[in-house]
């Protein structure tokens, strides 16, 4: 019987590795652009989140927690790092990979949006909390930005998630097989 795969297998976990972390590093740099199409209100996608949810979506929820602290403070450290974006993305990581989704939820496009779309609401949710807590904000204040934030960056996430998330899981499901 002959190997199905051509390569050895340092080479293929190798490019796991450089798959996994040139992903993050290039939703790490979409963050702070502005193109055409990527803005409402002056929002864009919460492309860490999307990765997240990408990464989650069939791994245990340890490693989605931890894959949501390790992007969270990736992200703190090229912004404001209080409040922290590590805990929301924790939560999206483990909440992802918490869900039976062969049993609700399956892979196309629509799942994914659906997905994205909740898991960036509970992540600018716990950014708003921290926000009342870190600083002597109003609650007005804070609940007047954090509905736009929030619906305009979970809206413009779920229509980019599956740029993100169909080549990435292409990739993985490939590599594991």
């Amino acid at each position: 019987m002959r190997n199905k795969h051509f390569f050895p297998l340092w080479i293929r976990q190798l490019q796991n590795w450089a798959v996994t972390v040139g992903s993050v590093l290039v939703c790490l740099l979409l963050l702070p652009m502005r193109l055409p199409g990527m803005e409402l209100l002056g929002i864009g996608p919460n492309w860490l989140a999307i990765w997240v949810v990408a990464w989650s979506a069939n791994r245990k929820p340890y490693q989605g927690i931890l894959a949501g602290l390790a992007t969270g403070f990736l992200l703190d450290g090229m912004s404001r790092a209080e409040p922290t974006h590590a805990i929301g993305l924790a939560l999206v990581g483990f909440l992802t990979a918490s869900l039976k989704k062969s049993r609700y939820i399956q892979e196309d496009f629509i799942s994914v949006a659906l997905i994205v779309f909740g898991m960036v609401l509970v992540a600018e949710t716990v950014m708003a909390v921290q926000f009342l807590f870190v600083g002597d904000r109003d609650l007005a204040v804070v609940w007047q930005n954090y509905q736009v934030i929030a619906l305009a960056s979970a809206v413009l996430s779920s229509l980019w998630a599956p740029v993100v998330y169909v080549p990435l899981q292409w990739f993985w499901q490939r590599y594991q097989s």
